[in-house]
């Protein structure tokens, strides 16, 4: 077989060759990569000479650099643009991936010559980044059992099997229940208060499934949210709140109650044959926090100063509910609806209001020109690039220089084979050594309104912050500039990858910055400044709730992941709602359930781990702070942050990388004032 993933960056100037590679193609080229890679591992341990950096490490840094290009592929694909076979395949392959690094990780010959490196660091003049890359494989091999018995080997083998594919049937479940869902509606009454660019997109749906007298509503984000915000009719919006909040949750083949109990059980197990008390003791050993004490006395602060704030805000929401419709208790499915208005009362602003001042196109190019302005950089369109679906725009990103960077994919619009929300991923990493170099291929995968017969694609001011936030992933990886690769770009701590995109988002409410992109879609106008000063006046809109928001979700997953205790035998629903009590502020709803479809917990990489969000929240303000006090485009301010944080990824300590650029440790009361909270 001609097989074009054996050389997966054969395509124009280095890109991947989409528009070559099948299905059918994958497997045969994760076998065959695998091979290579079990060379290289037995290449290392057959060495005659003495362990050392050189002939030990460097080489485990570099092996198996073929297999990890072509699962990145795939994976990405599987998550973007994927297909039933593409999942079965999944299932298939993620066993065989995992099998592999079980047998490296456990490898005794393997462990013993880097061991004896570690134990000799100090003969071996190593720069400070050469000696941090040591210390992480070395942990990373003792975290994954290497100093186990050959017994307990084979059973951590097992659970790790085991988590893989249940980590994939999770979110294959959810995407099915999700797209399982439509909202049929056959009477325009029905969709009273909505804008007429979401009946109009909704107009589109049916049309495209041979329904032209229909609409149709969807759980995918640009279709609901819309509706639960404006939507008049109160049964329907019901509907709609319930269908969403049963996804995973259905009595029908795609529940993922069990799955998830399992996928909970076999963490907890892993983490104490590994010697730690809960799965949360052992991920947060490799995390800023440290410890969940940490994680739990960051929440009690920003609780003790949110929970009655926001209790006042929605006794806001609820007097306006029932001034305006006699609606005595708001349900959650009331919520979006009725602070929509009052955001509408109290600052005369909404959505559809700005929505024409934010054209995609026009953002995307506002996140380019922030970049500029900020870090020298810029964005070229090449149509030139092969894709792997013909809604990806493709770019090249150059420096200051003219220099090739990066090659940057974006995917915009929401389809039956994406996944939900937002993302930044990479396709290829960065490394700089002596004597080769590699520069990143990164992608932005958004699920944003598409563009309707008679509008382009405008953004809701949340959409915009969402790309903004994906694009501050994505420098993070463009810039990257490190010797290793396992070290570059986003390869950091997970409480500390979420500073650089909540960061970026602080930008779209800045003046400088909108009054670069915000022109109105149909004649060319920039925003008006009475507007940019409503969106800074709203920025806190209902920011208690948010937080208590935020943190009840990473209690949940702290519920789930810092017990000692097997959950197999608890009622899902139930176990939320103990884990919820103080933070749940509305009435109870007893059919659905928040874990079943928690897919960052239970099939992407923040189990134990969602609380990253609210940690980097406190470094963004802090840091954001920094820049405002010297100006929002100060150049020094952005050399400073370049060098010191998207250069060096995870090359240092997280928070000696954060005290370099700023000059002190973050402070959470820039979080607490920035949030109106204090």
């Amino acid at each position: 077989m001609n097989n074009p993933l054996f050389s997966p960056y054969s395509a124009t100037d280095g890109t991947i060759p989409f528009e070559k590679i099948k299905t059918e193609h994958f497997l045969p080229a994760i076998e065959k990569a695998i091979e290579m890679a079990r060379e290289d591992i037995e290449a290392i341990k057959s060495n005659q000479e003495a362990p050392s950096f050189e002939n030990t490490i460097v080489p485990y840094e570099k092996s198996g650099s073929l297999l990890g290009q072509i699962s990145g592929i795939f994976f990405n694909l599987n998550s973007a643009h994927t297909s039933d076979e593409i999942q079965m395949l999944a299932q298939k392959i993620a066993p065989m991936l995992t099998a592999y690094s079980n047998e490296v990780q456990m490898d005794t010959a393997l462990y013993s010559r880097i061991h004896q490196v570690y134990e000799n660091k100090a003969s071996f003049g190593l720069d400070a980044e050469s000696e941090y890359l040591l210390d992480k494989i070395h942990r990373g091999f003792v975290r994954s059992g290497a100093n186990l018995s050959d017994s307990d080997k084979e059973l951590l083998k097992a659970i790790n099997t085991e988590l893989s594919q249940s980590s994939l049937k999770f979110g294959e479940n959810l995407l099915k229940d999700s797209n399982a869902f439509e909202l049929w509606i056959d009477s325009e009454a029905d969709l009273k208060g909505l804008p007429e660019s979401a009946k109009e997109a909704a107009k589109a749906m049916a049309t495209g499934k041979d329904q032209p007298n229909k609409w149709l509503v969807t759980l995918d984000y640009p279709s609901y949210l819309p509706f639960m915000k404006y939507a008049e009719n109160r049964d329907l919006r019901k509907e709609l709140f319930l269908a969403f909040g049963r996804r995973g949750f259905n009595q029908n083949d795609f529940n993922n109650e069990t799955l998830l109990k399992r996928i909970a059980e076999l963490r907890l197990e892993k983490a104490k044959l590994l010697g730690h008390h809960t799965y949360a003791d052992f991920v947060l050993e490799e995390r800023m926090a440290k410890a969940p004490k940490q994680v739990i006395a960051l929440w009690e602060e920003l609780l003790e100063v949110a929970i009655p704030k926001a209790k006042e805000e929605i006794k806001e929401v609820q007097d306006l509910a029932n001034e305006l419709d006699g609606v005595e208790t708001i349900e959650r499915w009331d919520f979006s609806y009725y602070s929509e208005k009052l955001r509408d009362q109290k600052f005369a602003l909404n959505d559809e209001l700005l929505k024409p001042y934010f054209k995609l196109e026009n953002v995307i190019d506002g996140a380019f020109k922030t970049a500029t302005k900020l870090f020298g950089i810029r964005f070229k369109e090449r149509n030139d690039i092969d894709k792997y679906h013909s809604e990806v725009k493709t770019f090249e990103v150059l420096n200051e220089k003219d220099e090739h960077l990066a090659f940057l994919y974006a995917d915009f619009f929401p389809r039956p084979s994406k996944r939900n929300g937002a993302w930044m991923t990479s396709y290829r990493g960065q490394f700089n050594n002596v004597d080769e170099h590699q520069r990143p291929i990164i992608s932005i995968v958004c699920n944003f309104t598409k563009p309707t017969p008679s509008k382009p694609s405008l953004l809701t001011f949340n959409e915009v912050t969402t790309l903004f936030h994906e694009f501050g992933h994505a420098l993070h990886g463009i810039l990257a500039n490190g010797k290793y690769e396992s070290l570059s770009g986003t390869s950091v701590f997970w409480d500390f990858v979420e500073l650089p995109s909540q960061l970026m988002e602080n930008w779209c409410y800045e003046p400088e910055c909108l009054n670069l992109f915000a022109f109105h879609y149909e004649n060319g106008s920039v925003i008006p400044q009475e507007l940019v000063q409503k969106i800074k006046d709203s920025m806190n809109f209902l920011s208690a709730y948010q937080t208590v928001r935020q943190v009840s979700l990473g209690q949940l997953d702290m519920s789930w992941h810092n017990t000692s205790e097997s959950p197999v035998d608890v009622d899902v629903y139930n176990f939320e709602k103990e884990s919820n009590a103080r933070t749940n502020l509305f009435p109870e709803v007893e059919s659905t359930a928040i874990s079943p479809a928690f897919s960052h917990i239970f099939s992407g990489g923040y189990a134990a781990g969602y609380y990253s969000y609210k940690w980097a929240e406190v470094l963004e303000a802090d840091a954001f702070s920094y820049f405002k006090e010297n100006g929002v485009f100060d150049s020094k301010t952005a050399m400073k942050y370049k060098t010191f944080i998207l250069e060096k990824g995870g090359s240092e300590d997280p928070m000696e990388l954060y005290k370099q650029f700023r000059g002190q440790a973050p402070e959470t009361k820039a979080l607490l004032k920035k949030s109106g909270l204090l």
